[in-house]
């Protein structure tokens, strides 16, 4: 379930603090590696090459592409938290930072927690920033930390 926040106040209530909520858990399986890779043409042995990867890659399987743990973050958000306090849409502003500080293999579960970095209005809506961190189940390092921009429009966007 995720957490419902139903005002801009309760929102900014929330910058700085601690993790806002968290995800469920994903499953990354090697048919969801492959299809990254078809799309995204990242065809990288270490990423589609199982044979290979059981053989020479330091982790003995293949691994998630980073830009796909990445790009499982507007899942991830909409399974943690629930804006609605009247914005006709949210949309992706960009990414601050980005790293990827630990693979994903094959396999894997991963989650993202999200904490809110920052959030003022700005015209026709409201700007949030989001710290996320997502864990592979059983690894001690993050496998991705972001900062995450995203534009709640709220008015006309002038």
């Amino acid at each position: 379930m995720p957490r419902v926040i139903t005002s801009l106040d309760e929102l900014q209530s929330l910058a700085g603090g601690a993790v806002a909520a968290s995800s469920s858990w994903i499953q990354i399986e090697q048919p969801m590696i492959d299809s990254f890779a078809a799309v995204s043409g990242d065809r990288q042995w270490i990423h589609v090459d199982t044979e290979r990867a059981r053989r020479e890659s330091p982790w003995g399987t293949t691994i998630a592409h980073g830009f796909l743990t990445l790009s499982l973050l507007s899942r991830m958000a909409a399974e943690a938290v629930s804006l609605q306090f009247g914005q006709s849409a949210s949309i992706n502003y960009g990414l601050n930072k980005v790293r990827f500080p630990a693979p994903v293999p094959a396999g894997s579960r991963i989650r993202g927690h999200f904490a809110v970095a920052a959030c003022g209005p700005r015209p026709g809506g409201v700007e949030v920033v989001w710290h996320v961190t997502v864990e592979a189940e059983g690894q001690p390092k993050p496998v991705c930390v972001a900062e995450w921009v995203l534009r709640l429009m709220t008015g006309s966007a002038t």
